[in-house]
């Protein structure tokens, strides 16, 4: 199948990290997959998928809506999607995934934050509370839900690891994983959860919520949300590290699925976090006081400062 279409413009490759409608944000997964299989079964995939939307809206029963400011349903549609699309960069790369393996990443990859939901019962704060034990508290909803996504019970282990390869509290060198094949499930995961954040045009804004969540979980010895802008240049370049050694450099494969899709032989996502940081490193060159000035996208800053 030719996918090839002409150079994307500056806009358009903006679009690449617009998604926020679950609808549009399925169906180009639902293509990118189909392109691989186009018989493939995505059932199980789509049921879970509905009630983690049902989960941030409000309507899955005994729980509350998602709430945690900077975890949102962006974060989980901008990871999904760039799940599929490494998922894809690396089936072209010469590493071809079957089914199950496509559908083992695309669940994972909407599990891997479920753990932030709250019962009826836990309704107290954000959910940013689970910030240290989120990953577990997800895998602990996945495994009592399988049968309701119509999933056999023995993916649970092998989800199970995948899903621990987007907790970075753990030393991911350490996973002692079922099969080779399940290490390299868990590092595509793992490796669009960081690079599917970063890359958005507003992280860098929504730092500030993130700062939120760290404080309501008395997590990452923060002064204030300038330190943790400040400190966030080393963390990426830390962060970068895990992605090279860790979780195997297969972010990489990016530019497999962007040079079949489109016709551009890039790794958008990289390119797009290395402006942000470029941008990052001009903002806090200024004094403090002028910094949230400069930080001027969808409106962040002032709903920042009306909630802290």
């Amino acid at each position: 199948m030719n996918h090839i279409k002409p150079a994307l413009i500056p806009a358009e490759i903006r679009e690449l990290f617009v998604n926020y409608d679950p609808v549009d944000t399925w169906n180009k997964a639902n293509q990118i997959v189909q392109s691989i299989n186009p018989n493939i079964d995505l059932t199980s995939v789509r049921n879970v998928f509905d009630d983690v939307m049902c989960l941030f809206g409000g309507s899955y029963p005994g729980y509350i809506p998602i709430q945690t400011p900077y975890h949102d349903l962006r974060h989980t549609l901008d990871v999904f999607i760039c799940a599929v699309r490494l998922l894809h960069g690396v089936h072209l790369s010469g590493t071809p995934l079957d089914d199950e393996e496509i559908t083992l990443v695309m669940i994972a990859a909407l599990l891997h934050d479920i753990g932030y939901a709250q019962k009826v019962d836990e309704a107290n704060g954000s959910g940013a509370q689970f910030t240290q034990v989120h990953v577990k508290r997800g895998i602990a909803f996945m495994e009592r839900h399988l049968s309701d996504w119509n999933i056999p019970g023995k993916l649970a282990h092998p989800l199970t690891q995948i899903i621990l390869c987007t907790d970075l509290h753990l030393n991911l060198s350490e996973l002692n994983f079922s099969t080779p094949r399940i290490r390299l499930l868990g590092q595509i995961v793992g490796s669009a959860d960081i690079v599917g954040q970063m890359a958005d045009r507003t992280y860098l804004e929504k730092l500030l919520f993130l700062f939120n969540e760290f404080k309501e979980a008395n997590y990452g010895n923060l002064e204030n949300s300038h330190d943790l802008l400040k400190k966030s240049r080393g963390f990426y370049e830390s962060i970068r590290k895990t992605l090279d050694n860790d979780l195997g450099g297969i972010y990489q494969r990016l530019s497999f699925h962007f040079k079949d899709w489109i016709g551009e032989d890039k790794n958008f996502y990289i390119e797009s976090i290395e402006h942000n940081f470029k941008y990052l490193d001009k903002v806090i060159m200024q004094q403090e006081s002028e910094w949230f000035s400069m930080l001027k996208r969808h409106g962040i800053v002032k709903v920042f400062q009306q909630i802290s």
